[in-house]
């Protein structure tokens, strides 16, 4: 069993356009840095925050399963399929099923912050089918109360969220001062982004920002100092397919031989 804290400053980083937007990346591409590589079909992990408003110019993407979560302020997105401008609020999501190839654009407002999760299906079937594109109002996500945790769920029970990567579980979950239990899926590995607050987790204390990997662990027993909220990705810890995380890893591990 093991819970792996990576806080901010060991995290990949990165920017656009001169610094307007800034990333600090739980999971970068290779040339990023950081501690953490592609694992399960979590393959890319961005949290951006725009300094100055910006825009992120078109660009292409194929395969991939590409989502975007809008944490704070507004952004308006941009792709070749549906050829027009459309504006996301926080609490807002998109979708990008990338496919047999999509261009896309973003521009966000000055201040506004977006997680942007990059998922990994098996490209050996999507890079065969159509892109295609979801955007969904906050307003659509379930919101469930249990065991006095207030979660959003963003995959499964009732959510219209369609993906074609498999057994992921997304939620957003927001804690009081007080204890906690959380029940996990021992057969799942859980990412977790903590995005406000101050909590520790099975003693482990976690900040603002940090990124935590958890895995073969039956619950967590969380204690939240102040008004905490969470973002975590449950995701297979045995995918019946080889992912490109996977295949680019064996291939950097063979030049490096």
């Amino acid at each position: 069993m093991a819970i792996q804290i990576i806080p901010k400053s060991k995290q990949a980083s990165g920017q656009f356009n001169g610094g307007q937007i800034i990333e600090n990346k739980p999971i970068g591409f290779p040339q990023d840095g950081g501690e953490i590589r592609p694992y399960s079909n979590l393959f890319y992990w961005a949290y951006a925050e725009a300094v100055e408003e910006s825009t992120i110019g078109l660009h292409p993407h194929q395969g991939f399963e590409i989502m975007s979560f809008v944490l704070k302020g507004a952004i308006r997105h941009y792709d070749t399929q549906l050829r027009e401008w459309r504006r996301l609020e926080a609490g807002d999501a998109q979708i990008i099923r990338a496919g047999n190839g999509i261009s896309h654009a973003e521009h966000l407002e000055k201040n506004a912050a977006i997680f942007q999760i990059w998922f990994d299906p098996n490209l050996g079937k999507t890079l065969e089918i159509p892109a295609s594109y979801d955007d969904y109002k906050s307003s659509v996500f379930p919101i469930v109360e249990k065991n006095n945790i207030r979660t959003k769920v963003f995959t499964g029970q009732d959510s219209p969220f369609q993906l074609d990567t498999d057994g992921l579980e997304i939620t957003e979950r927001y804690f009081k001062n007080g204890s906690y239990e959380l029940p996990l899926d021992e057969d799942s590995i859980h990412s977790v982004y903590l995005l406000s607050g101050a909590l520790t987790l099975n003693g482990q204390p976690v900040a603002q920002d940090d990124f935590v990997k958890i895995t073969d662990l039956p619950s967590l027993n969380i204690e939240s100092t102040a008004d905490s909220k969470i973002f975590m990705v449950s995701s297979p810890k045995d995918v019946p397919y080889k992912t490109y995380g996977e295949l680019m890893q064996e291939r950097m591990s063979r030049r490096s031989m």
